[in-house]
């Protein structure tokens, strides 16, 4: 027999359900307000049927696995109660940008489905900038500069990150900076630098970021290196291979470009001059002033950069 729609069973897991999209894991409840849980469960022999198959799995089988290991990260792979978030559950409905943002970031600052990211991180790196931007930045993960800071870009490679939006004649409070993986991907201990995340990770934190797109709506994305383009977009191969040529991220373009990272450790006029292209047809999508001047950064005999 079909249960009604409004029986107290039904209302209890639809309001749980409801709490649970909006990144609400724990419910406090009174004494008085358990022990009349315990009777509603007890009465409707819930408590019978569900220890059932928890004893049943408690139950050693013919065959014992030991877990897989990820082989990006040397860890033994943990399956977690839930799976990622579908983007759609993480946007607050009937708000505004700002509470869907502020909500997003209260889920995603306590979020642990990856547990060996969530016991090395200092912060979770969510994002920064203007919400209503046209302009959005994508790179592929904190470093340890973002996560002592908890903020995108604010070491070297930010630094420098920082300079390109200005020569476009915006600010850092103009665009909005984002990342493929919320948290720093964890090193071996003894070890120093950053490591790439792993598809796993990239699969995992995604639907932080695909929310963010949808709650921010920008003109235009920049990816930053390899990692955002194969997380954000699926593609494969070197960021080489895909720069300067528009992609399509929903109804949104995106242009590929190098991280700033790489600009560093390759500084050559002409490496330079490649990314500035990029960044100037996003000038002109968006209708942007260029000046002659601005046109003429980084080429062989007019006087390198800004």
């Amino acid at each position: 027999m079909n249960e009604s729609s409004d029986s107290p069973r039904i209302l209890l897991a639809r309001a749980l359900r409801q709490k649970h999209a909006h990144g609400e894991t724990r419910v406090r409840l009174s004494t008085e307000e358990r022990a009349a849980l315990k009777r509603f469960l007890k009465a409707g022999g819930l408590l019978a049927q569900r220890r059932a198959p928890r004893d049943e799995a408690r139950k050693p089988g013919p065959e014992t696995r030991s877990p897989k290991t990820d082989p990006g990260t040397g860890h033994q792979e943990t399956k977690t109660p839930d799976q990622p978030p579908p983007p759609e559950t993480l946007i607050l409905a009937g708000a505004d940008k700002a509470a869907q943002m502020e909500h997003l970031r209260r889920v995603a600052m306590a979020c642990a489905q990856c547990p060996h990211l969530a016991a090395t991180r200092t912060q979770v790196v969510v994002g920064v900038g203007n919400i209503d931007a046209q302009l959005m930045f994508v790179g592929e993960a904190p470093g340890a500069d973002e996560d002592l800071q908890g903020e995108p870009f604010v070491g070297r490679a930010g630094q420098l990150l920082t300079k390109m939006i200005e020569t476009m004649g915006l600010t850092r409070a103009d665009v909005y900076i984002g990342n493929v993986l919320k948290c720093r991907p964890d090193m071996p201990k003894g070890s120093t630098g950053n490591r790439q995340p792993t598809e796993k990770e990239m699969a995992t934190c995604l639907p932080y970021l695909k929310a963010q797109i949808a709650i921010i709506r920008p003109r235009v994305i920049v990816t930053l290196g390899n990692t955002a383009i194969q997380g954000l977009l699926g593609l494969s191969g070197a960021v080489g291979g895909h720069r300067g040529r528009w992609q399509q991220y929903g109804d949104i373009p995106v242009m590929p470009t190098y991280h700033p990272a790489y600009l560093l450790r390759n500084a050559s006029l002409q490496t330079k001059r490649r990314v500035w292209e990029d960044l100037l047809a996003v000038m002109e999508f968006l209708g942007m002033p260029i000046s002659e001047k601005q046109r003429g950064y980084f080429l062989a005999g007019r006087g390198g950069g800004p």
